[in-house]
């Protein structure tokens, strides 16, 4: 944490030593993605949800760009749709609102006011906020962090404390951004996000006794924890609550979240030492 807070803290610093303070501000309009103990794949795009978001940037020098962010997102995933066998009688599913500020780098590889145009890649920190929510059998959405659905704050035990939904992510990517004029710049890019949580989707290590969430927490709670004896269709049987430390996830791969899609900014202003970039992207002489 301490690393974190001395990377953030340089990146806020870092705009007052530079030479060349060109501001953007834009958005971003596109999709965000989720991995983690629902999917199978890396990224399971039929759960592909929207993404926007607000930016601004900072250029330091030709090369290196600060920029912040606030962007919101929405995931999911379903067991259902898995094709492990394992995984689709476990038959759980979620859907999160994500919320997220970030402050990134951004390492531009060519001149773009020269060239035009200029590949990029980026990283920093971001805070975000979620949700995990599910369905339940009378299409009522219930928030499953409030449930302890794998006995997050029982007694019983006292290893399983319940999840922030306030959590720190990692955010890298890349992209490339072109000029479309002076004032505006058009860009595509993936982000990627690291987090330290594995409860995105509010699944992580194994099942509780049955008895126990239903005596400390209700008939809810033990409905959203396995979801199993919903189960319908060929071939599928359903099946019964599993047995205390049955294993319901693997918490030793945290979950991922992603952003992606194109960014658009417009050049608001040039500081006193800046204007190089208006320079060299009108072609025109200067006279002093």
């Amino acid at each position: 944490m301490k690393k974190i807070t001395a990377i953030l803290l340089l990146f806020v610093i870092a705009p007052f030593f530079s030479i060349a303070q060109d501001w953007h501000v834009g958005g971003l309009l596109g999709i965000s993605n989720y991995n983690g103990d629902l999917v199978e794949k890396r990224v399971d795009f039929r759960y592909t949800g929207p993404a926007i978001g607000l930016l601004a940037r900072k250029d330091i020098n030709r090369y290196l760009t600060l920029r912040g962010g606030f962007t919101f997102g929405i995931i999911s995933a379903a067991d259902s749709t898995n094709e492990n066998k394992n995984l689709v009688a476990r038959n759980l599913s979620f859907k999160s609102n994500v919320f997220e500020l970030s402050v990134l780098g951004e390492l531009n590889f060519l001149d773009i006011e020269a060239k035009g145009f200029t590949p990029y890649i980026f990283a920093g920190v971001a805070g975000f906020g979620f949700d995990p929510t599910a369905k339940d059998l009378q299409g009522n959405r219930i928030s499953l962090r409030s449930l302890g659905t794998e006995g997050q704050g029982l007694p019983q035990y006292p290893d399983r404390q319940a999840y922030n939904l306030i959590q720190v992510a990692i955010p890298f990517g890349a992209g490339i951004k072109v000029l479309l004029n002076d004032s505006w710049t058009l860009g595509l890019e993936v982000g990627i996000r690291k987090t330290f949580t594995d409860y995105l989707d509010d699944v992580s290590t194994t099942y509780v006794d049955e008895n126990t969430l239903l005596a400390m927490r209700g008939q809810k709670a033990v409905d959203m924890a396995y979801r199993g004896d919903e189960v319908t269709g060929k071939g599928q049987i359903p099946g019964t609550y599993p047995l205390d430390g049955t294993v319901r996830g693997n918490p030793d791969n945290k979950d991922w979240y992603m952003f992606s899609g194109l960014t658009i900014t417009y050049r608001l202003s040039s500081g006193s030492s800046g204007g190089w970039g208006r320079q060299k992207a009108s072609r025109c002489p200067v006279f002093k």
